[in-house]
């Protein structure tokens, strides 16, 4: 399993943090020049476990099984999960001063974070934001992070300092963070306004998805969903016979699941061999101090008779009771897809008598997501 799941529309900068300045502004009383040394120092740190999921994660699974959509052909692995650890937004905030008074507006009003360091493949700066609301939630956890795992942010994730907002999708957690702007409006950067949207399924062309841009909302929660890491499509599982007559070869699935939105975390995950028939309860695993925001490592053993074609789906259950689907509405960029997990494909093969075969799986030359199912602080990257 891969430490590491980078994704970036831009160059990585290497930015030295004895010198760089987070400006907080926009409806703020006092506005705000912090250093790093300052964000560690000045306020009360605050530790989150989540996962980062891109609204693309899944994007190849939309467009092999439904149709072509428009975007990177991002498979299972566009998801990471780690230990955070920085000030609250809402202190930051509080000591600049929001000057908003008018509650409708405060409704309204949006957090904006803005990255100048280098320009992007589609805008000359890259930002995203989130309501104000949840900014100043305490029970949303939204930080700007300092640390992962117990370190400084590495580069390729962010440092000297980024956005890290739990339940929301990877886009808004913006890196190298420049610039924090109190506004009565979203951002403006192109990832806010042309990117990151389910658009209806009649905006089928780029031509024909300039009209819904403006109309359709922003994606900012993302939906349940689980995956199945092991066995992967196409993959050859080689299992022992089982001991009595006419009994199938059991084969193990293991997999991750992510909660929907602000409803984690996951409480159940089912798998099936038989396209949904029945189910089988997957063991859960959850790292210690895991929260409502982190992924679910999970495993079962389910019935695959021998042969070639064997397909395993999963599904998942989150707290709030949202359950996955078997398949996702289709859209054109490809965002925010959630049908049951699956592996495709399979070839079970019986192992001779006397060897050790039971789950052993033979790749199919793709690789698989995750072969051992360890920490949940981790990260999957299948790309």
């Amino acid at each position: 399993m891969s430490n590491r799941c980078e994704r970036a529309k831009r160059p990585i900068p290497y930015i030295s943090a004895a010198t760089h300045v987070l400006r907080v502004d926009g409806l703020v009383h006092r506005p705000l020049d912090l250093s790093p040394h300052q964000l560690r120092t000045e306020f009360p740190q605050h530790t989150v476990t989540c996962a980062l999921q891109c609204a693309g994660n899944r994007r190849h699974t939309m467009r092999t099984l439904l149709k072509e959509v428009d975007g990177i052909d991002w498979r299972d692995g566009a998801v990471m999960n780690a230990r955070w650890r920085g000030p609250r937004l809402r202190d930051v905030l509080s000591r600049a001063g929001v000057s908003l008074d008018d509650e409708e507006e405060r409704r309204r009003a949006h957090v904006a974070f803005a990255c100048f360091q280098t320009k992007c493949q589609d805008d000359g700066w890259y930002g995203g934001s989130i309501a104000l609301e949840r900014g100043m939630s305490v029970e949303a956890e939204v930080i700007l992070a300092l640390d992962m795992n117990d370190k400084p942010l590495p580069p390729s994730h962010g440092f000297p300092v980024r956005a890290l907002a739990p339940g929301i999708a990877g886009a808004r957690s913006v890196k190298w963070l420049d610039r924090i702007t109190v506004q009565l409006a979203e951002s403006q950067n192109y990832y806010q306004q042309h990117d990151y949207k389910i658009l209806p399924p009649q905006a089928t062309s780029r031509e024909l998805a300039k009209k819904y841009w403006p109309l359709c909302p922003s994606i900012q929660g993302m939906p349940v969903n689980s995956v199945v890491c092991v066995p992967t499509t196409g993959d050859t599982v080689v299992v022992v016979a089982p001991p009595a007559r006419g009994e199938k070869p059991r084969v193990e699935v293991r997999g991750y699941a992510l909660p929907a939105g602000d409803h984690g975390p996951i409480v159940k995950v089912e798998v099936s061999a038989d396209d949904g028939r029945t189910w089988t309860p997957a063991t859960l695993t959850r790292g210690e101090g895991a929260g409502n925001w982190a992924w679910t490592l999970w495993r079962a053993e389910v019935a695959l008779p021998p042969g070639e074609g064997r397909r395993v789906v999963s599904r998942a259950t989150d707290r709030g009771g949202n359950v996955q689907s078997e398949s996702a509405e289709w859209n054109f960029r490809g965002v925010a897809y959630n049908g049951w997990g699956e592996a495709r494909g399979l070839n079970v093969v019986v192992a001779a008598a006397g060897t050790n075969g039971h789950g052993c799986v033979e790749e199919n030359g793709g690789g698989s997501l995750m072969r051992n199912v360890g920490n949940t602080e981790r990260t999957v990257a299948g790309h």
